[in-house]
Order: structure tokens, then sequence, then C-alpha cells
């Protein structure tokens, strides 16, 4: 197990989309140990396999102590008639916050170490992980849903921090 480095915006890693595990091998074993020691820091509510450089589909989450994972997932549900409008940031956009929109509620269905099927749900903060994280996946970061005075200025500020 080790804490991995975080990838910053500008590596290609993070903008492509992750691949489908297909095969839960020793690689996939070790990359879950790394991704939970990884996001186990204060801080920290949720990390993406792209941003510690894997390209496969898998994430970590620490939202109010609760610490997990989940292989292969997909956003299956979300609650379009109740939306959260707050503050968001990311670890591979570091010490920039914007206001993003995000479903108050959402699901992910995928897979454990052991192939069995999982689901994780949750509203509010969770909700916001779990989009936040399965976009990363996607090869999508938060500031691509800003809207576009702010995703200007949320670029500009990039430029200026010089990641």
């Amino acid at each position: 197990m080790a804490i991995r480095e975080i990838r910053v915006i500008g590596d290609p890693v993070l903008r492509t989309p992750c691949e489908w595990i297909t095969d839960i091998d020793d690689r996939v074993k070790s990359l879950v140990e790394d991704l939970l020691e990884t996001v186990d820091m204060d801080g920290r509510a949720g990390l993406a396999a792209n941003q510690i450089g894997v390209g496969l589909r898998a994430f970590s989450w620490n939202i109010d102590g609760d610490i997990g994972y989940v292989l292969n997932p997909k956003l299956v549900a979300t609650d379009t008639e109740h939306i959260q409008d707050n503050e968001e940031g990311c670890l591979s956009v570091p010490g920039l916050w914007y206001r993003t929109e995000r479903s108050w509620y959402a699901r992910v269905e995928g897979i454990n170490l052991d192939g069995k099927p999982v689901v994780v749900e949750g509203e509010e903060l969770m909700a916001r992980c779990l989009q936040h994280e399965t976009d990363h996946l996607e090869g999508m970061i938060y500031i691509d849903r800003l809207d576009r005075a702010t995703r200007k200025q949320a670029l500009r500020d990039i430029r200026q921090a010089n990641f």
C-alpha cells in the first residue's frame, strides 16, 4: 500500500476515459489499497484511479468517516428535481473552489474486489462525490460543468496557479 501522488490538471491521464476492469488481479487489488490509503487524509472526499495515474474504472471515497471503493462504477440515477449549488473543489485542481451544480441524490452501481455487485448511493456531499468521481472516470474535470463565466475565471485562475 502507498499514498500516491495526485495528478493535476494538464496531465493527459485526467482527460482520458478509463477502461473497464475485466480481470480482478493483483494489480487491481493493489490499486484499491492505494486508493483507500490515498483518500484517507483530511480534506479528501473522493479519489478516482486516473487521479493517481491509473486508467482503470475505480474510485474511493471518504465521506463523514465512511471510507470505501467501487470498481466499474456507473452512475445510474440522479435526482434532477433537487439540485445543490455549492462550492466544489478537486485534488487535481488544488486550492481552487467554484460553485458547481450537482444533483442532490446519486446512485452508482459497480462491483467489489470479489466481483459481486455493489450499490453506492447518497445525498448531498456523498451524491456530489459520486457524480464528481464518475465524471473523472469519463475524462471530465468539475470545471467542465461550470457555467461559462465561472469556467472562464477558473481557467484564468488555473493558468495563474501554474500547476
